[in-house]
């Protein structure tokens, strides 16, 4: 089995379910999504862990003329993140295809499209290749927001757009110029593979400002202060099952660019910049903490402490420090986990509450819905990185990066901590305890609700128990990216 297989086969399912009744087109494309979830176990089977080379490469020459490859591979950095992948839009899509849809046939059609777009992403091993993916992930949800979206969706599909055009389009110049200026700087001739781009470092002056250009790109993304003014409208306005994928994932895959393209391509400007990616991490961890304990909006409390800790996954990777880096990629894994059935929970709660999202209208159905109050706490509970979670070993190993690393920085962040217990246990609290809200009606969980949150959960508590299934598969490559920058000579002088 190639990796092509893997990406490509999501938009083929939503094709061939679009073929089907409307009334069974969710119902094929939840159950098309397992096929992509079973290649994405075998691969990850398959998979040797103690070496930081790919594997299951697949490299055809594209377009010969500019040096793009068809290349595809897996090593740490990827393949828990792909396996995560397929698991969040399969529990998505059967979530989705309990729910009554117009056009359903459109709407999983960009749900397959989405999907490949992000496997695609993560599976490039091409910088124009990776770019294409990148930007491919956008297209779904722009018609997913507008054609399904609540509220002021137009107003939140044209700031999305905006937004993360202009990060592409920086993107895209940086890529063509990553390529083009290693050629000429090298005299070879232009090849946009990462293997290629390693092997041909840029001088220091053209690293600086193209580092810039990508991290806008990625910053946008996942987003992060100060990029962060699409993110209230763009949430609001999604469909449950689409801001639970957007959320949980395709801000890894911004965070993974990091990774991938940033540290190893980049490696003078990665640590002539640490400092400024780390304020602006801080900035993000104490933005999104201080938002998420003081609006009312369920919906946005889940939103604000998203933007709080993928400011803690970026505190990991600039550290760069092994412990960081290792930190990060399991603490987006476990952030993936917690955000998505987070939102289909907060749809449960506004379900019982006439169908506001509004936390002084809900509340007082703990004891008349205990299932539901019980799966929310363990949401809650690994949200906050109780100790016992792999929440808390991905926090622990992130601040224990930053305290090597920028000391005062990993001093401030860890109000970031504190905070995330409390906007956690306020959701829980004010939602399930307190005073029984107006209008609100006390029923215990659905299978239909059940269906979104019991297979995420059942993953939380099994990395809870082993969160070393990320951990020995990541450390090699995690470990290779960060090694650029050690030899960097601003790295070198500091030390």
């Amino acid at each position: 089995m190639t990796l092509s297989i893997l990406i490509w086969l999501p938009s083929a399912i939503a094709l061939v379910a679009c073929l089907a009744p409307r009334r069974l087109t969710g119902v094929a494309a939840a159950a098309g999504s397992l096929l992509t979830l079973a290649a994405a176990i075998y691969f990850v089977a398959d998979f040797k862990t103690g070496h930081a080379g790919l594997q299951f490469v697949t490299d055809q020459v594209w377009v010969s003329a500019l040096g793009v490859h068809y290349k595809l591979g897996l090593d740490g950095l990827n393949v828990v993140l792909v396996l995560l992948a397929t698991v969040l839009f399969s529990v998505s899509l059967t979530y989705a295809a309990f729910r009554e849809w117009d056009r359903p046939r459109l709407f999983y059609f960009h749900f397959g499209l989405a999907e490949s777009a992000v496997l695609g992403a993560f599976c490039a091993q091409d910088l124009a290749l990776f770019v294409a993916f990148f930007d491919l992930m956008l297209i779904p949800f722009y018609f997913l927001i507008g054609m399904w979206g609540t509220g002021a969706r137009v107003r939140a599909t044209t700031k999305l757009v905006i937004y993360t055009l202009v990060g592409s389009f920086f993107m895209l110049a940086a890529a063509i110029a990553t390529g083009a200026l290693a050629a000429s700087e090298h005299h070879t001739g232009i090849d946009f593979a990462f293997s290629a781009l390693r092997a041909l470092p840029l001088s220091h002056a053209s690293q600086e400002w193209i580092f810039l250009c990508f991290a806008v790109a990625f910053l946008v993304k996942m987003p992060l202060v100060p990029f962060h003014g699409w993110l209230a409208d763009g949430y609001k306005a999604m469909p449950i099952p689409a801001v639970a994928v957007f959320s949980s994932i395709l801000s890894k895959v911004a965070a993974y660019g990091f990774l991938r393209v940033v540290l190893p391509l980049f490696p003078y400007a990665t640590v002539h910049f640490q400092t400024l990616m780390l304020l602006i991490a801080l900035a993000s961890i104490l933005w999104g903490t201080t938002l998420a304990f003081t609006t009312p909006d369920a919906r946005l409390v889940v939103a604000y402490s998203s933007v709080a800790q993928l400011g803690f996954i970026t505190l990991g990777i600039f550290s760069l420090r092994s412990q960081g880096g290792q930190g990060a990629i399991l603490q987006m894994v476990n952030h993936a986990l917690v955000t998505a059935p987070m939102f289909f929970i907060v749809a449960a709660l506004a379900a019982r509450a006439g169908g506001s999202e509004d936390l002084r209208e809900m509340g007082g159905i703990a004891f008349r819905a205990p299932v539901l109050a019980t799966l929310f706490l363990i949401v809650a509970l690994a949200t906050l990185a109780m100790p016992g979670s792999s929440n808390f070993i991905g926090e622990f190993m992130i601040m224990l990066g930053v305290f090597r690393a920028k000391l005062a920085i990993a001093l401030i962040a860890s109000v970031g901590i504190i905070g995330a217990a409390v906007y956690a246990l306020r959701i829980y609290i004010r939602s399930m305890h307190n005073r029984v809200g107006r209008g609100v009606v006390s029923r215990e969980i659905r299978l239909s609700e059940l269906a979104g949150v019991a297979p995420l959960i059942a993953v939380i508590l099994v990395l809870a128990f082993y969160p070393q299934f990320v951990l020995k598969r990541s450390e090699p490559s995690v470990n290779a990216s960060i090694a650029a920058t050690v030899l960097s000579p601003l790295r070198v002088a500091s030390r």
